[in-house]
């Protein structure tokens, strides 16, 4: 299993949305920087992702789930547009902010601060475990 990092403004898909969609997930659409489609081309179903709101809050909120592998992007008749499906699995007991992540060593490395613009991003399993006990949440 991968792991990932989903961001999105919540006044345009916030976690309650995401929430609200059930089982079915939702397409993570509109995406249109090439790094971030191709990281989506590269999931699996059943790969985790964190569920991110920037902007405002800029922290952790949730853990989502690929349930569909990369397709046509159908915000889009571009082809060279691709999205996958997530769904919402469960919240973070306690959000993990920008902050937090920024202030600790162990998160130096990881595109959320290096690359704090990509929309979806890789998340190593050292991180993503790191996270979830930050935030107080099962893996």
């Amino acid at each position: 299993m991968a792991y990932w990092l989903f961001k999105s403004e919540p006044s345009t898909w916030s976690w309650k949305d995401q929430v609200d969609k059930g089982d079915t997930g939702e397409e993570w659409d509109g995406v249109r920087n090439y790094q971030a489609r191709n990281f989506m081309r590269d999931m699996a179903v059943g790969d985790r992702g964190f569920f991110y709101h920037s902007q405002g809050e800029r922290a952790i909120v949730g853990i989502v789930e690929v349930c569909a592998a990369a397709h046509q992007d159908s915000s889009t008749d571009d082809p060279r547009w691709e999205c996958v499906d997530i769904k919402a699995v469960r919240p973070f007991s306690v959000p993990v902010t920008l902050d937090d992540i920024k202030t600790d060593e162990r998160f130096a490395d990881m595109p959320l601060v290096k690359s704090p613009r990509l929309s979806v991003q890789p998340v190593t399993e050292k991180q993503w475990s790191d996270i979830c006990a930050m935030g107080q949440t099962d893996a």
